[in-house]
């Protein structure tokens, strides 16, 4: 089989294609042959050692594919299932091997490109949008990089939930793909300060809960412009990670809540990955739901996708086609 491997952390060039032989498959595992890897800024997190891994490993957490054995123990599945994933690291490669546990069917009507697009950032665009703050008919939000894969979704889950979108973006072809999802207001933030820009629309401190996903670079004016008691849901670090607030701050911004919450907690059981998986799926098979992927890319060129992911020159989604 062939999977990228990183034997040392630093930038996108440690991301080598190499040969290897096949994956044994254990108790309670399944062998599946990769269709699509999906790219998230997670896999750059563990890359560049933001996340720390044990060296070496295979990066990728997300995918789709069909079953090509299964190991003892699992009841359920069978050779020739298509099946997706998003918290099987070693994704990156032309086979993996997953855990019975952590794999959902794709249903009749979602194809393989699009499962493994929409699991890692579908699911976590749901929780953000029905669970950490569950939005209601004329709450106010605000999504960072709206036209990033998550960004996308969260805009269509948001107006899902009968809520007024703001979202801020890099160019006028992404403000395109926003506004087509449904954002309400699309701001170019590298040609307006985004703070003044939602002020101008709405009013001071007008939002009732800030999406970010960028992290550094967003999150003080995010604070800025949340209503008293309102949220910021910091839950991405792509210009760099936040630094510590004193809880005080938050007092002084008006009562705020402050999460920062990751997927694999909303998914931690089997139960709470088959409901979020299978809303997702429906959302998507009738057209509630639209999956764009921007970059199809071969696994060779992981590191490019990795480039392209890091320098935000990316729309939808990233794939990477063994």
């Amino acid at each position: 089989m062939q999977a990228i491997v990183v034997e040392e952390l630093g930038g996108p060039e440690v991301l080598e294609l190499r040969d290897d032989d096949d994956p044994a498959v254990g108790p309670g595992q399944v062998a599946v042959d990769v269709a699509a890897a999906g790219v998230n800024y997670i896999d750059t997190y563990h890359r560049s050692g933001l996340y720390e891994m044990p060296l070496p490993f295979t990066p990728g957490l997300e995918g789709a594919g069909t079953i090509q054995a299964v190991g003892e123990g699992v009841e359920g599945w069978s050779v020739g299932d298509h099946v997706a994933w998003s918290g099987s690291m070693g994704s990156y490669a032309d086979r993996v091997v997953a855990n019975a546990d952590g794999i959902v069917r794709i249903p009749e009507g979602v194809n393989p490109e699009t499962a493994a697009a929409a699991m890692l950032q579908g699911m976590t665009a749901h929780f953000l949008t029905h669970d950490t703050f569950p939005l209601s008919s004329g709450d106010r939000c605000l999504v960072h990089a709206g036209a990033g894969g998550v960004g996308l979704l969260t805009i269509q889950m948001a107006k899902v939930r009968g809520a007024e979108v703001f979202t801020t973006v890099g160019s006028e072809e992404k403000a395109a793909l926003a506004r087509e999802a449904g954002a309400d207001h699309v701001i170019l933030y590298r040609d307006v300060d985004f703070v003044a820009a939602v002020e101008d629309l709405a009013g001071p401190r007008p939002l009732d809960v800030v999406y970010d996903g960028v992290g550094a670079a967003t999150f003080e004016g995010g604070l800025r412009l949340l209503r008293p008691r309102g949220m910021m849901v910091t839950f991405g670090n792509a210009s760099g990670a936040v630094e510590p607030i004193a809880p005080l701050e938050l007092s002084r911004h008006g009562s705020l809540f402050l999460t920062r919450p990751t997927l694999f907690h909303h998914i931690a059981d089997r139960e709470s990955l088959e409901h979020r998986a299978e809303v997702l799926f429906q959302l998507i098979a009738h057209d509630r739901l639209a999956v764009r992927i921007g970059h199809r890319l071969a696994l060779a060129d992981a590191a490019d996708a990795h480039r392209m992911l890091e320098a935000r020159e990316t729309t939808g989604k990233v794939l990477l086609l063994p």
